[in-house]
């Protein structure tokens, strides 16, 4: 290593917005600023600016500057940054479909700095029409170990490791009792059964089969006896009208109760806290950081066995609460992606699983969730997260160098023409 910093430029959401997304990132950039060995540039998108004007952040000073940018940039962005910054690594997180635009000038990028890719894909089959894409960077991070998998099935040809997301346990954790039975009591739920929804109100988490669902749970044991907590934007427009629902079902009498606006971790932990499942049935899903949120507070979870959530609710021995296998997988896909599968649970399965929790008795599920606690200490734990990613960034810079010293790259290829 030289006594020069390296400089690494991301693109993500905004990495001080309260995605899971911009937070993993921050999360990451925080652990190579922490070295001292470290700066930052970073393009943050995927959400509405009130000025463009660069940002210096927190104490860091010129070691991170985010500059604010529509979606996640253009070729003239990347092509202006590299020439004004000479960032010595390019990092870059989210769905690949934001991306190929990147990837079309990967030989403008890739001929002076090494390409990281944190990615995620959340079922089979394999994307082979991904291939092309896999095969510009230097190293693809995946986020979970079906995409890990689901890389290594489509091309040999780049690293390819599996570095799951994180959480701060010292924020997400258990509260004091005595704490958490005042706000039961200040909202009236010292006698309701408690589940946790926290999800974007989008068609992929199945908001609407959630409400549904849970009403048929409620005219199973009473609708007095418990609460669906769903911390959301109701009138997302990439969702369903939820106070609609609510009217319409019968259930706005408290047996819903919508969270609408956005809190900071520590409200957050507590409502963690005050449920005694948190229930994520999407049907597809990266990862599912809500669930490891959860987990980590030692709230047992729901979820369907897809994507990331799968290793969140077992690790394949033990159980941290209840997986529920897909009854049905639907083929859909798009122009641009042609083919993914979802994993679509049945109101029988959800309502059993709902059954299956509130019928375990308080030290069960207690026990439950001190397992699924130790769980995200063992396995995702935010020190880990950070001291892998500083692991990982030192050695492709060893590997693969920058712009004068730049390795294992070459522009061109050898083919034979029959």
């Amino acid at each position: 290593m030289t006594d020069k910093k390296i400089k690494v430029l991301t693109i993500s959401d905004h990495p001080l917005s309260p995605s899971g997304v911009g937070t993993q990132t921050k999360y990451m950039i925080e652990a190579l600023l922490k070295t001292g060995r470290y700066e930052v540039v970073s393009l943050g998108g995927a959400v509405k600016h009130q000025s463009y004007e660069p940002h210096k952040v927190g104490d860091y000073g010129n070691d991170w500057v985010v500059y604010p940018i529509d979606g996640y940039g253009t070729p003239d962005t990347i092509r202006s940054v590299l020439r004004s910054h000479k960032p010595d690594i390019l990092w870059f997180m989210t769905d690949p479909r934001f991306y190929e635009w990147l990837w079309d000038v990967d030989n403008e990028i890739r001929a002076h700095i090494p390409m990281v890719y944190y990615h995620v894909w959340d079922n089979h089959p394999a994307p082979v029409f991904n291939k092309m894409y896999y095969e510009s960077n230097d190293l693809i991070a995946c986020i979970s170990k079906v995409t890990r998998d689901i890389v290594s099935e489509v091309t040999d040809k780049v690293d390819n490791i599996y570095l799951p997301h994180a959480v701060d346990s010292q924020f997400f954790k258990p509260l004091p009792e005595e704490d958490v039975n005042k706000i039961k009591k200040q909202q009236n739920l010292e006698d309701k059964f408690i589940f946790f929804w926290n999800n974007r109100n989008a068609r992929r988490k199945m908001s609407g089969s959630l409400i549904y669902w849970f009403k048929s749970f409620c005219d199973k044991v009473g609708h007095d006896k418990a609460v669906l907590l769903m911390h959301t934007d109701p009138n997302d427009p990439y969702g369903q009208p939820l106070d609609h629902l609510l009217q319409h079902f019968g259930l706005a009498d408290g047996q819903v109760r919508l969270s609408r606006e956005k809190v900071g971790m520590e409200h957050l932990a507590m409502m963690y806290n005050l449920a005694d499942c948190t229930v994520n049935i999407s049907d597809a899903e990266g990862f599912g950081l809500a669930t490891l949120e959860s987990l980590s507070c030692a709230t047992p979870i729901i979820a369907t066995m897809t994507g990331g959530l799968q290793e969140q609710v077992t690790d394949g021995e033990k159980w941290f609460g209840v997986g529920i296998e897909p009854s049905s997988k639907a083929l859909i896909g798009s122009q641009q992606v042609p083919y993914i599968f979802e994993d679509r649970v049945s109101e029988q399965d959800v309502v059993n699983a709902f059954m299956s929790i509130y019928e375990m008795s308080e030290e069960e599920r207690e026990a439950l969730g001190n397992s699924g606690r130790q769980h995200v200490l063992n396995n995702y734990s935010f020190e880990g997260y950070q001291d892998r990613w500083v692991e990982v960034m030192d050695n492709v810079y060893k590997k693969h160098g920058s712009w004068n010293e730049r390795k294992n790259y070459s522009p061109w290829t050898f083919k034979k023409i029959n």
